[in-house]
């Protein structure tokens, strides 16, 4: 008998992270849905194919995700939820299983890689959720896309999920995608949300896009908090739960826990050596040890918990000129066209987010000279953003690796000062540059959507559906090919 759990390294989501019945209480824009309902292929059924294909089909659309997968499942790691992706959650019903499975950490803490002596400090907590409508939550991986996967999947009608579905080349005008099986799926819009080796990204850009290695690769691993809780000098990890990183020449470790305490996550950072780039790859625990020997006695100690961890390679791609085929009816979104190093702990909010532009800008569609102008308006939102995003992420991995010296010494003091109260603008700890903070966490897709159509939309294409729509929307192109 065949069985129906997803494949190794993939495991199982909380059976508290279930959301089943919340996509049909919940109303976004307003109630507002596009009078002219698209046919959507979504390609990918990541974080972000779920979240666009969510946003889509609660903005009056029906969608169709291709998946290459023969199952749906999440590798076992940890992410990071900030006030940014949280209040988008939130505002689609998921809340209530947030608080159920996530936990909410007190800050985040540096420590020096040997001693462990705390080098700075940001609070979070309350104090982030006071400040920015919404809270910092640890998740595990598996349970964000399960909830997103039932949030999504639950709308019957105008969702549907083909596993199996490798989609080999797309036809940009017409558009549609051709599977691996041969198999044509027309559509009138195709949203590539197919990750870092993207086929539709090449489709859009023209050309192969190589990625960059970073010199760096990763490790992940969970261990069982009891382990922790076992050993005295381990216990305020999980009692106080925060993020704690530890930062070294050239490598650094950040941990954190998930699952209402019950798992602490870690992902460690080091020279890279020869692995590959993907989620899956599995990685010896005996050469992660002895990666970090000699780091601070605590650390070591929970390393010789760690039975086994993945590990993958971290690479690094530029910002792409235009994420919209010049067809107007494909687009990029989430690692497809912005993929995130982990040194900012982004790449999900950024790819949701992405999602929820989408969602929005399409429930106001009323005529076909809307499309490619609404995808162009997605990508003049999006783009500067996640492109500020990933060079902040870039930054914290030259922060982070230091080699001991002068540098070093000046970045530790710099932390301290910040977090004695001192004025934490271009800190090294990022986290405590006001500015940076407020214009990360601050953001609200759907308020960044609706002022822009305020100020712009409805007047440049909002127009396109009463009279003259072709001359405004050849206006409206050549006002975006300008910009890029």
């Amino acid at each position: 008998m065949a069985s129906n759990a997803p494949p190794k390294p993939f495991v199982a989501a909380d059976e508290a992270a279930r959301a089943e019945n919340v996509s049909h209480t919940t109303t976004l824009y307003g109630g507002r849905k596009a009078s002219l309902p698209l046919h959507i292929a979504v390609v990918g059924c990541g974080l972000g194919g779920l979240a666009a294909a969510h946003a889509l089909a609660k903005a009056g659309h029906r969608i169709t995700i291709l998946e290459d997968a023969p199952a749906i499942g999440e590798v076992g790691a940890g992410i990071q939820v900030s006030p940014n992706l949280s209040r988008l959650l939130i505002r689609w019903g998921l809340g209530d299983a947030l608080e159920k499975i996530a936990v909410m950490p007190e800050g985040i803490e540096f420590r020096r890689w040997q001693s462990g002596d705390k080098l700075g400090y940001a609070a979070w907590g309350n104090k982030f959720a006071d400040d920015y409508g919404a809270p910092y939550y640890h998740i595990h991986r598996a349970d964000f896309h399960r909830l997103l996967y039932d949030l999504t999947i639950a709308l019957k009608d105008q969702v549907t999920l083909r596993l199996k579905a490798h989609v080999s080349s797309i036809d940009p005008e017409g558009p549609s995608c051709k599977l691996a099986s041969g198999e044509v799926v027309k559509c009138d819009l195709i949203i590539g949300a197919d990750g870092v080796k993207s086929t539709i990204r090449e489709a859009v850009v023209g050309h192969a896009d190589s990625p960059v290695p970073t010199g760096d690769a990763a490790y992940r691993a969970i261990v069982p908090s009891d382990q922790l809780l076992a050993h005295p000098e381990l216990v305020e990890l999980v009692e106080n739960p925060r993020m704690v990183g530890w930062l070294g020449p050239r490598r650094h470790i950040m941990t954190y826990c998930i699952r209402a305490k019950k798992e602490f996550n870690m992902v460690l950072l080091h020279p890279d050596d020869g692995s590959v780039e993907s989620w899956q790859a599995e990685g010896s625990a005996d050469k992660m040890r002895a990666d970090f020997e000699g780091w601070d006695p605590k650390l070591e100690k929970i390393l010789s918990f760690v039975p086994s961890t993945l590990r993958w390679k971290l690479m690094d791609r530029k910002p792409l000129e235009t994420w919209v085929h010049p067809s107007g009816k494909v687009a990029l979104l989430g690692d497809s066209c912005h993929p995130m190093l982990p040194y900012r702990a982004q790449g999900a909010a950024m790819a949701v987010e992405d999602g929820a532009v989408l969602g929005n800008l399409f429930s106001r569609l009323s005529h076909p000279s809307q499309i490619t102008p609404l995808l162009y308006a997605y990508e003049t939102l999006r783009l500067p953003r996640t492109a500020n995003v990933q060079a902040s992420s870039r930054l914290n991995q030259y922060i982070f690796h230091l080699e001991d010296g002068p540098e070093q010494v000046k970045r530790d003091q710099e932390m301290r000062q910040a977090m004695h109260g001192e004025e934490g603008v271009n800190n090294p700890n990022q986290w405590a540059d006001k500015r940076k903070t407020v214009e990360l966490m601050g953001y609200d897709a759907d308020k960044a959507v609706d002022e822009w159509w305020t100020e712009r939309g409805e007047k440049e294409i909002g127009r396109l559906a009463v009279g003259g729509p072709d001359a405004a929307m050849r206006v409206w192109v050549q006002q975006a090919e300008a910009r890029l």
